[in-house]
């Protein structure tokens, strides 16, 4: 990570800005003013059924989450000495301290995770420097270059090639994770990254992994690198 955060700083230099931005700022003024407005965000719903679990399940171990959950979010994916594989922050809380873990896209995952990414909102994305991740991000970034689905396409071909040109009527963003879980208009609710993810898939006719499933948190690892010193947004609204 110290490598790629010195080819950033450089890129920076080079060029006299970073390239790089939010999906926000390819967003209407409309729908920008939503997301800066908590009175008017959709997704801070989740967050208050998220501070009310955390007050309900959390508080007693993890104290104040304004305090002991700052940054968290900003880590993750994480490496998990006894899975031997890195983690989402989704699965880290689905499964902690739980006989039954809080199902993928249920609400009260959703709600939870988001008010846990919600007290690092500001925050640059900060990947972890730890060596056992390499290999995962590598084949994340493997993945994120591989053409899949009838339609022979990649994510680096969309979110790289094609960033800010239009698709169906819409900005072709370039990808970086900042605000998830979000608030997507075109679902009417909010969303992890996974499920963004397996949208995209199937846009290009493939068929999509399972929830949890090792590839996503690959791609997420790699995407999280991809976006390293961007800002956390969460909760993010999008078209």
């Amino acid at each position: 990570m110290r490598q790629l955060a010195l080819l950033m700083l450089a890129a920076t230099q080079a060029f006299g800005a970073d390239p790089r931005h939010s999906g926000l700022d390819d967003m209407s003024p409309q729908l920008q003013a939503m997301q800066h407005n908590d009175a008017e965000n959709p997704a801070m719903l989740w967050v208050k059924e998220g501070e009310a679990m955390w007050a309900r399940e959390c508080t007693r171990c993890h104290g104040d989450a304004a305090t002991g959950m700052r940054g968290v979010a900003a880590r993750y994916p994480s490496f998990d000495a006894v899975l031997q594989r890195p983690v989402t922050l989704g699965q880290r809380i689905a499964t902690h301290q739980r006989t039954t873990p809080l199902a993928p896209e249920s609400d009260a995952l959703l709600s939870i995770e988001s008010y846990v990414g919600f007290q690092s909102r500001g925050l640059p994305i900060v990947p972890p420097d730890d060596p056992r991740l390499q290999p995962f991000r590598e084949r994340g970034e493997q993945l994120f270059r591989r053409r899949m689905g009838q339609l022979d396409f990649s994510c680096a071909q969309c979110h790289d090639d094609h960033a800010g040109q239009r698709l169906g009527g819409s900005t072709i963003p370039q990808a970086h994770p900042t605000g998830y879980p979000q608030y997507r208009l075109e679902w009417q609710g909010m969303a992890s990254l996974q499920r963004r993810l397996r949208s995209c898939i199937n846009g290009v006719r493939a068929e999509p992994f399972a929830y949890g499933a090792l590839e996503f948190t690959e791609l997420e690892l790699y995407l999280n690198a991809r976006a390293a010193g961007l800002r956390i947004e969460t909760p993010a609204v999008r078209p």
